[in-house]
């Protein structure tokens, strides 16, 4: 996945691109790991842009990874923003998600250590709603031990009503399971490409 490559970035639905090959979104919350993710992805430590500072990212940002593209969308509920910019990001989602027919998978992602938030399980109930294919990508693994990380799938699917094996703990830092991810985007793919 070395030669991934940013594509675009699109301010509006005029601006999204229509892919020619399968389609990952990667949504959550701001500062959820998206650019993080992306870069252990890529296997590159600049491909996404990342920040301490959360919601940086205001676009979908368009990255192609030779078999599939991968779209990172702007992240939601981050307090520190006008409520005129989150409606904005808001339109943007909606429009981006309207394109259903387009996305082969939706990877949403959370810290391990938290909880889903109310506007996590929102986006669930959008993405069941649409009926759109998803996982849960559980960030920052590596901040818990394996007996925890384990605790913390349980209790993540248990609040999302999943199974376990829909839960994905992942550390951007150890590049601790990153093999399970690119076994999960490979099935995405095949699927796809039927």
């Amino acid at each position: 996945m070395a030669d991934a490559k940013f594509i675009t970035s699109a301010a509006s639905a005029a601006q999204f691109i229509h892919p020619d090959k399968p389609m990952i979104a990667v949504a959550g919350k701001s500062n959820s790991g998206k650019s993080t993710l992306i870069n252990l992805l890529a296997g590159q430590k600049r491909l996404a842009k990342t920040s301490s500072q959360p919601g940086r990212t205001r676009l979908v940002n368009y990255f192609d990874f030779d078999a599939f593209i991968l779209a990172d969308l702007p992240g939601y509920g981050y307090a520190a923003v006008s409520k005129a910019e989150q409606e904005k990001w808001g339109k943007t989602l909606d429009a981006f998600f309207g394109r259903k027919e387009q996305i082969a998978h939706v990877f949403l992602l959370g810290d391990i250590r938290r909880d889903p938030s109310a506007d996590d399980m929102q986006m669930i109930t959008y993405l069941n709603y649409h009926i759109l294919p998803f996982s849960v990508i559980a960030t920052k693994s590596d901040k818990l031990s394996r007996m925890k990380q384990k605790e913390r799938v349980r209790s993540i699917a248990s609040a999302y009503a999943l199974g376990e094996d829909n839960v994905i703990p992942v550390s951007g830092l150890t590049g601790d399971g990153k093999e399970k991810l690119l076994s999960k985007i490979s099935q995405i793919v095949s699927v796809a490409r039927r």
